[in-house]
């Protein structure tokens, strides 16, 4: 008897150690340690970055958006957080040692939508909706230096510009105003937040930079400004 519990023992921690989300199918959960690896890497970027921010993107694999009210739930051992996600599919993902130890996973409140994850890359916005020009170059090249460090295929692309993305078109529009104090709109139309991305209905302005000095200011808020290479 003795010799059974000293086997039942050990098995009992082990299937303890195992998160509950890891008996989902293939697809509806994603390891915590491969976004981790993912996300530290802009941690570690040692080129400026200050005018950028990363955060980790949910994508389903029919490339439709997660959803309201979607989030992510990331299970460990000893770690249950909800990670809300914006209209984009985006959170923070929180940097934990004690959750990359335990193997944990995170898991998407959609059941049977196999998903992936990612990390985005967007320029900061800002509280007021003025950019400067000058500004908004800046956070490109930021952005295009994070990229190359990620992936040389992107040393031959150049920022030429950056995409404003809101909700829905009755909340886009921006105006460009160049240092001769002329102003001009900037349309919205509709397309894909991301390069690659399926056209999920959002209204997208696009500015692309020019030889002029120049301001944007947004009339809402955006959802993310996402630097253009080319």
């Amino acid at each position: 008897m003795r010799a059974i519990r000293r086997l039942i023992a050990p098995i009992a921690l082990l299937l303890a150690a195992v998160p509950a989300a890891a008996q989902l199918r293939d697809g509806e959960w994603v390891g915590y340690r491969d976004a981790y690896r993912a996300m530290v890497r802009f941690e570690k970027f040692g080129g400026p970055k200050n005018l950028l921010v990363s955060q980790l993107q949910v994508q389903p694999l029919d490339r439709s958006p997660p959803g309201d009210g979607a989030q992510l739930t990331l299970t460990g051992k000893t770690t249950q957080l909800n990670l809300p996600l914006d209209a984009l599919g985006r959170t923070v993902l929180p940097l934990q040692k004690s959750s990359y130890d335990e193997n944990a996973v995170l898991v998407l409140n959609r059941k049977g939508v196999p998903f992936t994850v990612r990390p985005r890359v967007t320029i900061a916005p800002r509280h007021d909706g003025q950019y400067d020009g000058a500004d908004l170059r800046s956070a490109c090249q930021q952005a295009l230096g994070f990229a190359r460090y990620v992936d040389a295929s992107q040393e031959a692309r150049q920022c030429v510009g950056v995409r404003f993305v809101f909700p829905k078109k009755d909340q886009a529009g921006a105006r460009l105003r160049r240092a001769d104090g002329q102003e001009q709109a900037l349309p919205a139309t509709q397309g894909a937040a991301f390069a690659g991305d399926a056209d999920a209905g959002f209204a997208v302005v696009d500015w692309r930079f020019g030889a002029e000095r120049a301001q944007v200011t947004t009339y809402n808020a955006p959802l993310a400004i996402v630097p253009v290479f080319e």
